[in-house]
Parts: structure tokens; sequence; C-alpha cells
């Protein structure tokens, strides 16, 4: 059996209180099937996929053996771009098509392992 995640906050009173992540979630963005929960969790799903993107990017540029300022150059944007981009910032669709066909990538999905594929183009 998982074992909860236990956050110590301290509440107005400065008293000290245990509370798991879900209360935590429940108490300050709202209950399962909220609207507000709602939002939240897909902002999360949002981020954690433009994160996955920028992991894909960074793995096979370093596939290929290129730097970061290398492929910046073949897109035209600066290497801090090039970063941006592999943390999962900045994240477009039209980024995602000039880094992948910048090094190379042909084919219309990309293989992220145990994260699944990711259709490009």
């Amino acid at each position: 059996m998982q074992k909860s995640l236990e956050i110590d906050i301290m509440d107005k009173n400065k008293n000290m209180k245990t509370m798991t992540h879900e209360e935590m979630l429940d108490k300050y963005i709202g209950g399962i099937g909220t609207p507000e929960r709602g939002k939240f969790e897909a902002q999360v799903m949002a981020g954690v996929e433009e994160y996955r993107i920028g992991e894909a990017i960074r793995q096979t540029r370093k596939k290929i053996g290129f730097t970061q300022a290398q492929l910046g150059e073949r897109m035209g944007v600066q290497r801090a771009e090039v970063s941006k981009i592999e943390s999962g910032r900045s994240i477009t669709y039209a980024t995602i098509l000039r880094a992948f066909r910048a090094l190379g990538v042909q084919t219309a999905s990309l293989d992220l392992g145990e994260y699944g594929k990711v259709a490009l183009w």
C-alpha cells in the first residue's frame, strides 16, 4: 500500500499541523470535482507534458551529439532559448517542429519510452 505524503504546516495561531497532500489540495485548491481543482490538475498535466517534450528534445540532441549552441544555430535561436525549450518552457507546436526538424527527426511520432509516444506531424 502506498503511503500518503504528509506535510507539516503552521496555522494562523503558529501551531503545527500535519496534513496529507490530498488534504492540502482540498483546502487550498478545492475538492475533487470542483472547477478550481479541475483547472489546477489540467495545468499540472500540461506542465508535465511540456517537460516530457522538452526532455525528448534534449535526449534526441544528445543522442546525435549536438550541443545546445549547435541546435540553437540550426533553429535560429540562442543557446539560452534551447535550454528553456529543453526544460519545458517556451514549448509551442511550432517550436517542437523546428527543434525536431533541426535535429533531423523525420518520423511523425516520437517515442518517449516509458511515457509513450507523441505525434509530431
